[in-house]
């Protein structure tokens, strides 16, 4: 019997769609780091302005508001994440949101390591959201705002209060550049360069509202903090962190490359270009899906369905025939097929999710190569048996 979708004739120019680290922007070459200020002190006057002028770009991209403090950090977004826990939470109990493996990995943090007395975990499986109605805005709210696992986002911020008593700490990394950010009703922000603005990984951003700059300087946390963590000095907020003062070393090829991602992302119109590149890949995948019956989104509520981690289901009779091993190595061979092609690299879940699919749809991807993709997406999974 022929196949049921014959071999595509037509390749995407750039295979790549990981999640992380994300494809580069188009036209990217080593040329444009040829201006990277290499072998100085980043505590020097030209380096030191390099990385300031990374918070700054980052600001007015994302239209920050002119009170919140901005900062890079150290260990990607999971190191500035980790900062705002270990350094703000106890004052108050906490609501932890989670519905995909890094949410999970905060609840894990603030639950077992940080120990704190009153938490309370408002969760959900793969593929939704928890009752946001539960979460309490007397309480600090720790929640990402896409999960980049699952492929499910946060549809807006009604859920949370203006006069809230808790603070409201979000990981974006995987919709900051990507998702517009309701700054009124957020108080700590992360992401990381590796993502919407594809830059190279290790660096994160911290962004602290008013808000959480007076629960820093007001709450000492009896727990010792490791030096990486210390936002504080005195009772006083380390002003210098948010002015290109960063805790550790920081590489200064991997500025350069963020500011070439910024100044890319500039030159396309800023923040809101870069949503609509990200929404037409999502998208274009859409369509594909509503044209044949073996794939689905795993996020079930069409408002919450990713634009940047697109995470879908295999629906496919025979598929969903096999018990849970038996789904694994399947959608594990359908990604194998796709990197062996050469068609579409780095597509399999994340270990924790469940068998299927993801494409990253970030601003860095051209909807011309995810529509490319897709064809070979039907044609792989009709290559794929399983014993």
């Amino acid at each position: 019997m022929a196949p049921a979708h014959p071999r595509p004739a037509q390749r995407p120019a750039n295979p790549c769609f990981s999640s992380g680290p994300c494809a580069k922007r188009p036209g990217w070459s080593l040329a444009a780091l040829e201006g990277a200020l290499l072998g100085r002190s980043h505590r020097a006057r030209e380096p030191k302005a390099r990385l300031a002028e990374v918070i700054d770009r980052s600001r007015a991209i994302l239209g920050m508001p002119a009170d919140w403090r901005l900062g890079i950090v150290p260990a990607s977004d999971t190191g500035a994440v980790e900062m705002a826990l270990w350094s703000l939470l106890g004052p108050r109990g906490v609501d932890v949101l989670a519905w995909e493996s890094f949410s999970g990995e905060w609840a894990t943090d603030i639950l077992k390591q940080l120990r704190l007395p009153d938490v309370r975990l408002l969760d959900a499986p793969y593929g939704r959201l928890p009752d946001l109605a539960l979460a309490d805005p007397n309480r600090d709210q720790v929640f990402v705002w896409n999960g980049t696992t699952s492929g499910v986002r946060l549809p807006d911020a009604d859920w949370i209060r203006t006069g809230r008593g808790g603070l409201a700490i979000c990981d974006a990394t995987s919709a900051a550049f990507a998702m517009a950010l309701p700054w009124d009703k957020l108080d700590v922000v992360t992401w990381s360069w590796q993502k919407v603005l594809g830059g190279e990984a290790a660096h994160g951003m911290l962004a602290l509202s008013p808000r959480a700059v007076e629960r820093l300087e007001s709450y000492a946390p009896e727990r010792p903090l490791p030096k990486i963590f210390r936002l504080t000095k005195g009772g006083r907020l380390i002003e210098g962190i948010f002015r290109g003062d960063t805790i550790n070393t920081p590489s200064m090829l991997c500025v350069e490359d963020a500011l070439d991602g910024l100044r890319w992302a500039e030159s396309l119109g800023g923040l809101p270009s870069l949503i609509a590149r990200s929404e037409a890949n999502l998208a274009a995948v859409a369509d594909w899906i509503t044209g044949q019956d073996r794939f689905a989104f795993l996020a079930e509520d069409p408002r919450t369905r990713s634009c940047t981690s697109i995470c879908l289901r295999i629906v496919a009779p025979w598929f969903t025939a096999l018990d849970a091993g038996g789904q694994a190595a399947a959608a594990k061979a359908l990604a194998a097929r796709l990197e062996a092609e050469g068609v579409a690299l780095d597509t399999a879940p994340y270990r924790d999710a469940p068998p299927g699919l993801r494409l990253w749809g970030g601003a860095t991807v051209e909807t011309s190569d995810l529509r490319a993709a897709l064809p070979w997406v039907d044609w792989a999974l009709d290559q794929v048996t399983v014993s």
